[in-house]
């Protein structure tokens, strides 16, 4: 089974078929939301406010922004560390993502985690596990669970280009193929698994791996939004459909440290001004300026969302220790779908 390519939408301007032109400013929305919460964090936590390391994706939102946003509300997200933009395009608000970040009562946990490890079950966002190729296990199982219910329903999870060496990529690309499941495989090929190039870790590319086991592998322009949209929009379409798995290599680069604390001396000046230059953000923002898209309006309305996100999340207490145990045990049989929010995803 060949590894394709999909190459970006034409840069005139022109939407593509499955995007009107709000959904592109959408995008492009997102990706500086993604961006500026994670600005306002880095500071947050450079002032102490931020407990333990902290990680960002900048340079990556648009691996996150454009596949998540080629989901349907009933879909579910296993979303890692780098993915920022999965949550907001599913509608977590800035002020709940800070206060996380920060250990508040007002964060997605409840303060009972800092940092990255969270998600509301409510918006189809799956809570973070640390061990990253095992959340490709989780997606694995849900999709499982879909195919058994006869739902039209596919899940997609996040991994880094480091986790493909892993055992439990192989186990979930295996069984996944096996038994042609709805659930698409979006591999963050960011160059480094923290210091280790890709040079360093194999032979053969994570998309051609996905033939060894019975379906497509694509490669994808990790730093063009729009077509990680179209490539995920086409894997889920085959997902929902019957015709199993689909494995997309996002090509991007991590601009920043593994996190907070590397100063990333490991990487060539050369590579960063390399993709630098293709930056998801400026190019998404080039081929908006031909819609006559008011670009400094939209980043002032992003500007101000955040300020007004972090001050909340500043006022938010500190979680009540008597509350440690809420959430641990269940009260009451809760149904993965239950309370699901009326987000629909891109204009279809």
């Amino acid at each position: 089974m060949a590894t394709t390519t999909f190459a970006p939408p034409d840069h005139d301007g022109a939407a593509p078929a499955h995007l009107t032109p709000t959904d592109r400013v959408a995008l492009l929305r997102h990706m500086l939301l993604m961006r500026t919460i994670e600005e306002r964090a880095m500071t947050l936590y450079r002032q102490g406010r931020v407990p333990g390391s902290f990680y960002d994706g900048f340079g990556q939102e648009a691996v996150s922004v454009g596949a998540a946003f080629a989901m349907a509300a009933q879909d579910r997200l296993c979303i890692l560390h780098r993915d920022l933009g999965a949550h907001l395009v599913r509608g977590v608000q800035p002020a709940r993502i800070l206060a996380q970040y920060m250990g508040r009562a007002g964060g997605v946990t409840g303060g009972r985690d800092g940092n990255v490890h969270f998600g509301d079950h409510r918006l189809g966002c799956v809570g973070m596990v640390s061990m990253l190729p095992d959340m490709m296990l989780v997606a694995t199982g849900m999709a499982m669970a879909f195919r058994l219910r006869r739902e039209a329903r596919c899940a997609i999870t996040w991994l880094g280009e480091g986790s493909t060496s892993r055992g439990d990529f192989h186990e979930a690309l295996n069984w996944a193929g096996v038994q042609r499941l709805p659930v698409i495989f979006v591999v963050e090929n960011n160059q480094y698994a923290y210091s280790t190039p890709t040079a360093a870790q194999y032979a053969v590319a994570p998309a051609q791996r996905a033939a060894a086991y019975g379906f497509p592998g694509v490669t994808v322009d990790g730093n063009d939004v729009e077509a990680v949209f179209e490539a995920t929009r086409v894997a889920r379409e085959r997902a929902v459909a019957g015709e199993g798995p689909t494995l997309i290599e996002a090509m991007t680069m991590r601009m920043h440290g593994h996190a907070a604390h590397d100063d990333m001396s490991y990487v060539p000046p050369e590579l960063l001004e390399h993709w630098r230059a293709r930056d998801p953000i400026d190019r998404q923002e080039a081929r908006l300026r031909t819609l006559e898209v008011d670009l400094d309006a939209l980043r002032d309305e992003v500007a101000a969302t955040v300020r007004a996100g972090a001050e909340e999340a500043l006022r938010s207490p500190e979680p009540d220790p008597a509350t440690a145990t809420d959430r641990v045990f269940a009260d009451e049989e809760v149904h993965l779908g239950d309370g699901c929010a009326p987000w629909s995803g891109w204009s279809r």
